[in-house]
């Protein structure tokens, strides 16, 4: 096909629609590209994240172009970086002609742990995501969203029983909205710190009974953790908003314990 024929093909997405509804959201999900992400010991981890690509469409466009979510992705570096995120976000706004524009990256990240008495060392995996979101206005916004693994050991079992306390893994997660720089590894600190124990990827016996005793001697109801994270968060001037949710899958039962607690300082500020 040449240039002429391929100038003769009707743009149907660019048509006009007349139903007057604009969409919020439309675009490309769970297509994946390599990234790749500093860490905090000065490191640089290359692994695969899953980008979710949406705009918004005004009331009077039929359809968005989707390839051309693909190609803003391939138009850049092979390996998208953390720090080129928004200006991909907002080429992304520019080229699709639209006044909004969403984006969201998920990957697993690894931190070298050391067990707490072998000091043996491990990898554990945690599941990061980075939203970023252009507003009218052409306001630019973005989220570090965090699932932390930890364990949680239930007060109320510890109090009631002769021998040992049920305990859980739990899934605790932060979304946090910035106004400066923060290592992902401060917020998994921040959790971890807060949990009846952390978790690591391997443990000798003698880190067995380590954990299994911290636990034992720190136990947290679901409310206990979200109230004790969401506490440190409100301290720390460089998040202007967050979510912290924990979700406990129980072990004495077939459903999960969960709790939440959202806070949007800024908006505070502004009433």
């Amino acid at each position: 096909m040449n240039i002429r024929d391929a100038a003769c093909i009707p743009d149907v997405q660019g048509s006009a629609d007349s139903r007057r509804l604009a969409i919020n959201k439309v675009g490309i999900k769970s297509i994946r590209h390599p990234v790749r992400v500093l860490d905090k010991t000065g490191g640089v981890q290359h692994t695969i994240a899953t980008f979710n690509m949406y705009v918004g469409l005004p009331h009077n466009f039929k359809g968005t172009h989707m390839s051309r979510f693909v190609e803003i992705l391939n138009a850049r570096e092979r390996e998208i970086s953390v720090e080129s995120f928004e200006d991909m976000l907002r080429d992304m706004v520019k080229r699709l002609e639209a006044e909004t524009g969403h984006i969201e990256m998920s990957f697993p990240y690894f931190i070298n742990k050391e067990a707490p008495v072998s000091k043996v060392q491990s990898l554990m995996d945690y599941e990061v995501t980075f939203i970023g979101e252009v507003r009218a206005g052409n306001q630019y916004l973005q989220t570090t969203r965090v699932v932390v693994p930890v364990t949680s050991l239930c007060p109320c079992s510890k109090k009631i029983s002769e021998r040992g306390a049920h305990n859980q893994r739990s899934h605790v997660t932060i979304s946090a909205r910035t106004n400066d720089f923060v290592w992902i590894e401060e917020l998994v600190q921040l959790v971890e710190g807060q949990a009846s124990c952390e978790l690591f990827g391997l443990l000798k016996r003698p880190d067995e009974k380590h954990v299994t005793e911290r636990a034992y001697d720190n136990p947290k109801f679901v409310e206990d953790m979200v109230r004790d994270i969401a506490g440190l968060l409100n301290a720390d001037p460089r998040i202007d908003a967050y979510t912290v949710e924990s979700e406990n899958f129980e072990s004495i039962h077939n459903h999960s314990a969960y709790a939440l607690i959202e806070r949007d300082k800024l908006a505070e500020q502004a009433r």
